[in-house]
């Protein structure tokens, strides 16, 4: 396995979270597809600290990092899905237009 076979992977793995983000309605699905971008971008600084020959600590860290801000921002996402289910008895992204009257 090479760097180039790594990021191309990510890159593909980026793009499916990218179409995703794009073309579902279904807010559940997009936060899945928001996910999916993350760990592609997890997996470069992963394989960029796997293969280079400095310090490869800083890869982890900064995917340490961003694990632990996408757990965060997850749980304010699901609250507000929640929130929205509970209003509008629907997880349509449309639906959102009428939260706030």
């Amino acid at each position: 396995m090479t760097l180039l076979n790594c990021l191309l992977l990510s890159f593909i793995l980026f793009g499916i979270g990218v179409f995703g983000l794009l073309r579902r309605r279904h807010i559940v699905a997009m936060l899945i597809s928001i996910e999916l971008m993350l760990n592609a971008a997890n997996m470069n600084f992963i394989s960029f600290a796997y293969f280079s020959k400095g310090d490869a600590s800083a890869g982890a860290i900064f995917s340490l990092f961003v694990i632990a801000i996408t757990a965060c921002e997850m749980a304010i996402a699901l609250a507000i899905v929640i929130a929205m289910y509970r209003r509008t008895h629907s997880l349509d992204i449309d639906s959102l237009r009428g939260l706030h009257e």
